[in-house]
């Protein structure tokens, strides 16, 4: 899952960042409204933290922008401020769930969680399963019936898109989108070679289904 942190305070920003990839999920940071609009019309997170006081443009009028522009990525609100306004003024703008500064890591990632549960392929559980295989997004276990494998973060993050997408073909310009991101200095064959590692752990547990390679396209989890 990609995140898009808009946060000025770079402490903060560099604190929160290490958290969220810690917990497998990939981040990118901005530090300025602007550069917040700039990367949202990408249309490439499932899911934006967004600090209300930044500069150039304030976390309001983002958050008020992409709505107005048709975007429903799901929105936490950060804000050192308290008054009861400023949170309905966010959550009336379109903010899905809003967090006062100072925080507890565990209290954003709930939240987090909570607000991007049902994203995607509208699924509210923790559990994806294709064929004999199931991945655990709380623990990042992939398993079958025959043995399991706790992956990696980004073997995590491709595995999770593939089966989320079963049959469907994702080209390795997309992984390289939404699990790199744009900035990232990475190769593209960098993508091959988590896909090897993934197709490795497949084999190794006896799963009944596998990671398809069509050439020049991309790749698919297909039943065996």
């Amino acid at each position: 899952m990609r995140i898009l942190l808009c946060e000025d305070e770079k402490e903060l920003s560099n604190a929160l960042v290490a958290i969220l990839k810690h917990n497998k999920y990939a981040v990118e940071a901005v530090y300025d409204g602007e550069e917040a609009l700039d990367y949202l019309s990408c249309d490439n997170y499932d899911a934006v933290i967004l600090d209300i006081m930044m500069p150039k443009v304030d976390g309001l009028t983002v958050l008020k922008t992409i709505r107005k522009k048709g975007n429903t990525i799901p929105v936490l609100m950060l804000t050192a401020k308290t008054l009861t306004d400023d949170k309905v003024l966010g959550l009336d703008l379109g903010a899905n769930d809003y967090l006062t500064k100072p925080f507890e890591t565990k209290e954003l990632l709930a939240r987090l969680r909570a607000m991007t549960r049902s994203i995607s392929d509208g699924s509210t559980s923790s559990i994806l399963t294709v064929g004999n295989v199931s991945l655990n997004r709380a623990t990042f276990e992939l398993k079958s019936p025959t043995g399991s494998f706790r992956l990696a973060n980004k073997e995590f993050q491709m595995m999770e898109m593939l089966m989320m997408n079963a049959s469907r073909l994702i080209s390795s310009e997309r992984f390289m989108e939404k699990i790199w991101g744009y900035d990232s200095e990475s190769e593209i064959n960098v993508v091959w070679v988590y896909i090897s590692y993934l197709r490795k752990k497949l084999l190794a547990i006896d799963a009944n289904v596998q990671i398809k390679v069509t050439r020049n396209t991309g790749y698919s989890l297909e039943a065996k």
